[in-house]
């Protein structure tokens, strides 16, 4: 079945659906022996030949795997200044793995890591509004009425986030710092650190729990395992819902 050019290099692993896209414009790719410089070129894998810098595409099993992200840890392939990305922790895995959406280096947390560029792309297009829950501890505890603030929405420097949902987690008997269980449907950058900024509770240890149904439960800080069939299948239903 013929589909965007783009498209099916993603699904094979070369790449985000994005850099593929630059991969084409820069002339790198071609279809049965004929370069393409054109985004619209479809293709199908099955019968044509693709080859980027002139060799063929790798026709991967897609892989789905859940990481616990620790503190420390760049959410990159690779990173020039030679610090620990998170590829780093699943070196045993022969397919070329991309993380899903991003954690800042200070986070931790639930990471998904896939060679399904076409699934990546749904669940982190910007208008595409997957949950992802957070763990976020804060400097004291804030009033009600700071966390309705996040509840209904607030101002930030990039502008209004979305409505939020948020619940005391743990509190600080002494008042020292509390950990609220919020969860957002947007992926702006460094969001939910700003979020709390803005009301004046910075945050001081962040974690990612649930990203779009998934659960880190009791998977180890620094461990990775596959997911399983349910939980594939409840990405894709989300995908799916994306696409209707």
């Amino acid at each position: 079945m013929e589909e965007r050019l783009q498209k099916v290099l993603a699904n094979a692993g070369v790449a985000s659906r994005r850099k593929c896209e630059e991969l084409i414009a820069a002339g790198k790719v071609a279809v049965n022996g004929e370069i393409v410089t054109e985004l619209g070129k479809k293709a199908d894998p099955a019968v044509d030949v693709i080859t980027v810098s002139g060799k063929p595409i790798k026709k991967e099993t897609k892989i789905y795997m859940m990481f616990n992200k620790p503190k420390g840890v760049i959410t990159s392939v690779s990173d020039p200044q030679g610090r620990s990305v998170v590829t780093d922790y699943l070196k045993e895995v022969k397919e070329r793995l991309y993380p899903v959406g991003r954690l800042d280096y200070d986070s931790e947390g639930l990471l998904l890591l896939t060679n399904d560029g076409d699934l990546a792309h749904k669940l982190t297009h910007p208008s595409h509004h997957v949950p992802k829950t957070y763990h976020a501890t804060v400097e004291r505890v804030p009033h009600g009425n700071a966390l309705e603030k996040l509840q209904k929405g607030i101002k930030l420097d990039d502008g209004m986030t979305a409505p939020a949902e948020v619940e005391y987690h743990d509190i600080d008997p002494a008042g020292k710092f509390a950990t609220i269980a919020i969860t957002i449907h947007e992926g702006r950058n460094r969001q939910v650190r700003r979020m709390f900024d803005a009301i004046h509770h910075p945050v001081t240890r962040l974690k990612r729990i649930s990203f779009g149904g998934l659960y880190l439960n009791n998977l180890q800080r620094g461990k990775h395992r596959k997911l399983t069939s349910e939980e594939l299948k409840m990405l894709q239903d989300i995908a799916a819902s994306i696409d209707s």
